[in-house]
């Protein structure tokens, strides 16, 4: 573990040589003691033997640290590393009086933790460590009945265990009065954070009294903690568990090369090879979450979600469904499935990569624990190669790679579970007298066959998978320091096209040695540096020739390889860039206007100057011809007018343009009109136009005999025109 603690602004670390900076802190190794070397509380250690605890976890044992005991402290631990014991253990001397609890109408401690779940199970693991205490616990959670919370506060509880949101409303209703408490305790504070509590913690911890002790346990310390534990605590102490970015001794870690199209084969083969009896599926959105849990429950997986769009009813019956063996198998998301307890998880699925080193690891902690051996696996899709090969490197994990289990891999071991199924070795019970029946009838062959059948019948099928899958990368070698070396120039560089991968081949056959022996390689743009191990130089010589035109030659001492320059950074646009670009280039600033100039007047003519000469303009001489041409003539004769005046006189009627004269219509006369004069001399006779059905004269109908009576119209009496 390593301790460092300090004033909120600064931080320190404890050394074997006192208080240091923290820039300059080193890591104690973590030694294990046994348990009677700590000194815990008598009600609190016979808890923990009868758990069958021998020894503690790095942070169990960093929390009572004689440094730490009365202090706030930050402590930093991966999921699965004891931490509810840890600050059970912690607060243990702020609330205990002797080896019991006193009797108080206030709680003494108060523990907050992001979800329903992880409360609930918070509030299990410390009834447990302080049952012999007599502690009484309430927990304030979301989902559950209000008022048998606030009955069970009413009675008086030494701890309660609670979400952000509920807590702050038993505290504005004043079911829960905060003046008594002597320790808070903030479990997964990073989770809480990202949920957006910050409110709710905020005032949460400006209820509690300013004497009390804070604990803030998280899987991650990013800079939202740290700003937290700034404002909330006191001389603060940070404590950070040794070996959670090592690798877990009893998590075996796998990574499995898929297409891209295999992912959900690849997850079903996965399953069923490995038949765990319970598994959880990591998936990035609820999306994916609700896709997988479709597909999985056609093919007859017994199967549950955790998503955040589920009620904590949901959660609790998916939860217990697991518990019970119901079901199998859990899809989550990581932000639902922060804190859950799923006891005896032996594999753990990412279907898609986590985004950092510390999710894995939070992920993968899940199983491998109390000794249990676990198996972690990453599925890769083969885009995704260098993403899982960088992830597992800032983990510090080494996986093995290979292929997804193919279909026969999976029926093979199912027939390998079949065969050592502890049921075949039992002696026969109530069952010989059947069994002998079904021998004597089908015979043992047939009732085998039968048999191995129905074994297969209640499994899901495996999937087959494709067979060009590119084959996975290896993991990454650690190279440690080369050793005594020596530097050999090549003739050849960047110019030349040469490439690493091109010129080790090349120098390997030529000293007869192997890769392992060649250092570094630096191509140049015109040459090329190689390291070669000392104990190998002499085989190449002083100069060797690799093939016509590339030449080894031996060279002394270490070359120097030329660094390029750091790039100015160029001010922003709009900034005076004289200082940068040098006083040689430095100039003054143009005037932001220029002045006008004066214009010079025009100069004026003098008084009887000549204007300049012109040319004087010739006259044109007359063009002759011998006979004048017809249209000559044509133009010369005059024109005869087209209407005499007499003919216009007669043809005009009026000012206005008319149509041309002629005869016109009389007009339509078809339904009884007559003629009329409009009174104009030599105008022809006008009809009287269409006239109406009553006129008289108009048109009669069928019969000529019988009057013609209108229709009326719309709203009116015998077809007089009504109001409009």
């Amino acid at each position: 573990m390593a301790l460092h603690s300090g004033p909120a602004t600064q931080g320190w670390g404890l050394t074997a040589k006192g208080m240091v900076p923290f820039t300059r802190m080193l890591r104690i190794p973590f030694l294990a003691k046994k348990m009677n070397e700590h000194d815990i509380a008598a009600p609190l250690a016979a808890a923990l033997a009868a758990k069958g605890y021998a020894s503690l976890t790095s942070v169990q044992q960093a929390a009572l640290e004689p440094e730490a005991r009365g202090r706030d402290v930050l402590v930093s631990a991966q999921t699965g590393s004891g931490k509810t014991v840890a600050f059970g253990l912690a607060m243990a001397g702020d609330i205990l009086d002797g080896d019991s609890l006193p009797d108080v109408s206030q709680p003494l401690a108060l523990a907050i933790a992001p979800t329903r779940e992880l409360a609930l199970q918070v509030a299990r693991e410390l009834g447990w460590l302080y049952a012999q205490a007599g502690a009484r616990i309430a927990t304030c959670v979301g989902g559950m009945d209000y008022r048998t919370e606030r009955r069970a506060l009413e009675r008086g509880a030494h701890i309660v265990v609670g979400t952000p949101g509920r807590l702050r409303d038993h505290i504005e209703r004043g079911s829960l009065d905060l003046s008594g408490l002597a320790a808070c305790v903030l479990d997964e504070a990073d989770e809480m954070l990202d949920l957006g509590f910050r409110e709710d913690l905020e005032f949460i911890l400006g209820s509690a009294p300013a004497s009390r002790r804070t604990l803030l346990f998280s899987a991650t310390v990013p800079p939202a903690i740290e700003q937290l534990a700034r404002d909330f605590q006191r001389d603060a102490l940070r404590i950070q568990a040794m070996g959670e970015a090592r690798q877990h001794g009893d998590i075996e870690y796998r990574a499995l090369s898929v297409a891209a199209r295999d992912r959900e084969h690849a997850i079903f083969n996965t399953l069923r090879y490995y038949e765990a009896s319970r598994a959880i599926i990591f998936c990035k959105t609820r999306a994916n979450v609700n896709h997988l849990l479709a597909r999985m429950g056609n093919r007859g997986f017994k199967v549950v979600a955790l998503s955040g769009e589920l009620s904590q009813q949901e959660r609790s019956h998916a939860l217990q469904a697991l518990r019970d063996g119901r079901a199998r198998v859990c899809i989550a998301t990581d932000v639902a499935a922060r804190g859950i307890d799923l006891p005896g998880l032996e594999l753990v699925i990412h279907a898609d990569l986590p985004t950092n080193p510390d999710t894995l690891l939070h992920r993968s902690g899940r199983t491998g624990r109390a000794g249990a051996k676990g198996t972690s696996v990453l599925i890769v899709p083969s885009s995704e190669y260098k993403r899982a090969q960088r992830l597992l490197q800032r983990a510090r994990l080494v996986a093995e790679w290979g292929k997804a289990p193919s279909a026969e891999e999976v029926q093979a071991r199912d027939d390998e579970r079949m065969t050592d199924h502890p049921a075949l070795g039992e002696a026969p019970g109530d069952e010989a007298a059947l069994a002998s029946a079904l021998l004597d009838r089908f015979g043992a062959e047939q009732v085998a066959s039968a048999f191995v059948r129905l074994w297969r019948e209640g499994r899901p099928a495996p999937e087959e998978l494709s067979e060009n899958v590119v084959p996975a990368p290896s993991a990454p070698r650690e190279r440690g320091e080369f050793g005594p070396a020596v530097w050999f120039l090549l003739s050849v560089g960047h110019s030349g096209r040469a490439e690493a991968r091109w010129l080790l081949p090349k120098i390997c056959e030529a000293g007869d040695i192997t890769r392992d022996a060649i250092g570094a390689i630096r191509v140049k743009t015109e040459q090329t540096f190689v390291q070669i191990a000392a104990a190998v130089a002499d085989n190449f010589g002083e100069r060797t020739e690799l093939e016509p035109g590339l030449t080894m030659r031996r060279i002394e001492g270490e070359p120097v390889f030329d660094v390029p320059a750091a790039r100015v950074k160029k001010p922003h646009r709009g900034q005076d860039r004289s200082q940068e670009r040098g006083p040689e280039r430095a100039h003054s600033p143009r005037a932001p206007y220029a002045e006008p100039q004066e214009l010079r007047p025009r100069a004026k003519a003098k008084a009887g100057a000549k204007p300049p000469l012109r040319p004087e303009p010739v006259a044109s001489e007359p063009v002759t011809r011998n006979a004048p041409a017809p249209q000559a003539e044509a133009a010369e004769a005059p024109r005869k007018a087209r209407w005499s005046s007499e003919k216009k006189l007669a043809h005009k009627t009026s000012a206005k343009p008319g149509p041309k004269a002629g005869s016109k219509s009389a007009g339509f006369k078809s339904h009884g009109g007559s003629a009329r004069d409009d009174g104009a001399e030599g105008r022809p006779r006008r009809a009287a136009g269409f006239r109406s059905h009553r006129a008289e004269g108009g048109w009669q109908g069928k019969g000529e005999d019988k009057p013609f009576r209108a229709r009326p119209k719309p709203g009116t009496r015998s077809g007089k025109p009504g109001p409009r």
